[in-house]
């Protein structure tokens, strides 16, 4: 009987124990990003994909940037950085399909189509075609999956920082965040021709 009891209290001390984690790991949340339209690893719609004359496998789609959204900002967060890249891209170099920053730290999610078109809520930096806003999938055919990666960085700079100057890559926006990151959040969607 003794050791039964002796059972019990080792079992009530994890419960409490758990219990008195909880609520820290709860304060903790990390930075997350998600989609309305897409979970994780979602197949994106051909709204969503390129259009550009210049280029065979992007004709026909809509150019859609998806809409997109965030919670649990850490800290100190002043601004937010969003890029969107292919890695299968530009057979295996890479594309750069969206570089954002200077988005405003109140600032929550982007609705369908926002990043498509330029607007003061961000400043926009240069994908692979050499312009600041989104350029959507529009991968050769035949050629299987690609995977855009969307990450949002939350960082210590202010929206209108100087070292924020618009028309940066991704390389160089990454440069100039260096040091000033205070969270990051992913989002990978799928798309491929036929």
């Amino acid at each position: 009987m003794k050791h039964g009891f002796g059972r019990v209290l080792a079992v009530g001390g994890l419960v409490v124990a758990a219990a008195a984690i909880r609520p820290a790991a709860h304060a903790a949340e990390p930075l997350t990003l998600t989609s309305p339209a897409y979970q994780d690893n979602a197949v994106m719609d051909v709204k969503n994909s390129g259009n550009a004359t210049d280029v065979p496998s992007c004709a026909g789609g809509g150019n859609l940037s998806p809409p997109l959204a965030w919670t649990n900002p850490p800290d100190g967060t002043k601004s937010f950085a969003l890029t969107m890249v292919d890695p299968e891209g530009a057979s295996g170099a890479g594309n750069v399909h969206l570089v954002t920053y200077g988005i405003g730290p109140a600032a929550t999610s982007f609705a369908e189509r926002e990043l498509s078109q330029p607007s003061d809520k961000f400043v926009g930096g240069k994908n692979f075609r050499g312009i600041g806003t989104y350029f959507g999938p529009c991968p050769p055919a035949g050629l299987g999956w690609h995977h855009y990666t969307l990450i949002l960085i939350a960082t210590d700079l202010d929206p209108k920082a100087p070292e924020l100057k618009p028309g940066m890559t991704r390389d160089e926006l990454l440069a100039v965040l260096k040091g000033h990151v205070k969270g990051t959040a992913g989002l990978i969607l799928r798309f491929k021709h036929p």
